[in-house]
């Protein structure tokens, strides 16, 4: 299950780089030729996001070793270091958008062409589905960094629609809005900035270990109770490393049993929980007695 998904998402990665690439020479030669400021710009993010998403493959391939006597528990922590990597690239961007943009408001420059609104309409149309692809396979591994990815797309598609609608108004009302698709990329900078703080979030809450999985234990604490001889369950910690989940489970038991019986129910217990959540690499069972008996 985890190689298959970590073969998935290099899949989706190497989707991802190639596309930025097409499409940041695309949009900076359009930019050039079209007196698009905000083109330009555009041609920016997309440029970084072609490191950052050679990062994230990168990543991949790392969290793809298996355990080793220094690691463990495996090498999957270095998604969300991934990810914190993938959210400066967003800053920088945006950063960079926003300075070039206040620069070009201030310089006296020709109306874009009206062709490039053709070209931002098919990348516009090209990175949202970019971004739907990426997505959908993020939340179907549970990748934070590929997730990052994604909403590369997504920021990449709203700086080219406001880009759009800049050049279109100043395309229809002419000369004194000239500025107009500058003021589009300045405020997509503010956007993607917003972004990368919701995509830095969960990401910190993965490496600091907080209580973000109720949906998890609720399925834990349900699959728990029909093995035969699990009366029930206490304390139910659950921990991310990249696309896999390292759990803690206190198991409620008859009292009674021998040290051997303990011991192989909770083997059972926790064969039964792997079989029907595979995304759980590790769980370490803790044998309680019922206090009732």
């Amino acid at each position: 299950m985890a190689l298959t998904n970590e073969k998935s998402a290099i899949k989706a990665t190497y989707f991802s780089i190639f596309g930025n690439v097409l499409l940041a020479a695309i949009k900076l030669i359009s930019g050039f030729l079209g007196n698009s400021y905000a083109l330009i710009a555009d041609g920016i993010e997309s440029t970084a996001d072609i490191f950052s998403s050679f990062f994230v493959l990168l990543g991949f391939k790392y969290a793809q070793r298996p355990p080793d006597e220094n690691h463990p528990f495996g090498h999957s922590r270095i998604e969300p270091l991934i990810t914190f990597l993938v959210v400066a690239f967003l800053v920088t961007s945006a950063t960079v958008i926003a300075y070039e943009s206040i620069i070009n408001i201030q310089t006296p420059h020709k109306v874009p062409e009206a062709w490039t609104l053709i070209v931002l309409a098919v990348i516009i149309i090209w990175k949202e589905g970019s971004y739907r692809y990426v997505s959908k396979k993020a939340k179907a591994i549970k990748s934070s960094s590929l997730k990052a990815d994604a909403w590369h797309h997504r920021s990449d598609a709203i700086t080219s629609v406001t880009a759009f609608i800049g050049i279109s108004i100043a395309l229809y009302f002419g000369k004194g809005y000239e500025t107009a698709d500058d003021w589009a990329a300045l405020f997509a900078s503010a956007f993607i900035l917003y972004n990368a703080y919701l995509i830095f979030r969960p990401a910190l809450g993965e490496i600091m270990d907080e209580h973000l999985y109720d949906d998890l234990i609720g399925d834990i604490r349900e699959i728990s109770i029909t093995v035969n001889g699990i009366k029930g369950t206490e304390k139910c910690f659950v921990r991310k490393a990249g696309m896999n989940y390292l759990v803690e489970l206190h198991a409620i038991v008859n009292g009674k049993l021998t040290v051997e019986e303990g011991h192989f129910l909770a083997h059972k217990l926790q064969d039964k929980i792997q079989n029907e959540l595979p995304e759980i690499a590790h769980i370490t069972i803790h044998i309680e007695p019922d206090e009732k008996e």
